[in-house]
């Protein structure tokens, strides 16, 4: 059997960090201002604090899923 860098878990833990980085992307997306309206929306705190948090929780979740131990056999 050949030793691969990542394990199943490293995968699953990966595929999870990428979702939550996707979410705080969605949860910063929204209607901007434009020329003829202004949007008081894009100040919101979701937008400017929750959001990034998120997407900062994402990356360092990644951090952790690709220097995750693989199980000694």
């Amino acid at each position: 059997m050949k030793n691969f860098a990542f394990t199943k878990t490293n995968y699953i833990l990966l595929i999870i960090g990428f979702a939550i980085i996707i979410l705080g992307f969605i949860l910063m997306a929204g209607d901007a201002t434009t020329e003829d309206a202004f949007n008081p929306d894009i100040f919101s705190d979701l937008r400017i604090k929750v959001a990034p948090m998120v997407c900062l929780f994402g990356f360092l979740f990644e951090i952790v899923a690709i220097l995750w131990p693989a199980k000694k056999a």
